[in-house]
């Protein structure tokens, strides 16, 4: 056994619902849990570091984009 083997990386937490009818959804309102996936420049992170499939990172970027729209998350690191 590894000296790094005690290190578990624990998954961040789901923001990517799938629905009844089994469609994808992720909550725009939900600010605190989406400034988790934003580098502290204010970027969206890539799928490498958040994990997610092509399809969820697709959704999570549309609700970014909605939240900043909104008002609930910021363009820039100016108010990070």
């Amino acid at each position: 056994m590894s000296q790094f083997a005690s290190f578990t990386a624990t998954p961040p937490a789901k923001v990517v619902f799938k629905s009844s009818n089994g469609t994808t959804f992720c909550d725009y309102k939900n600010a605190e849990e989406l400034r988790r996936y934003l580098t502290p420049n204010g970027k969206i992170q890539s799928r490498k570091k958040t994990g997610l499939t092509a399809r969820d990172q697709r959704v999570l970027a549309q609700a970014i984009k909605r939240a900043r729209y909104m008002g609930l998350l910021p363009y820039t690191s100016a108010t990070l």
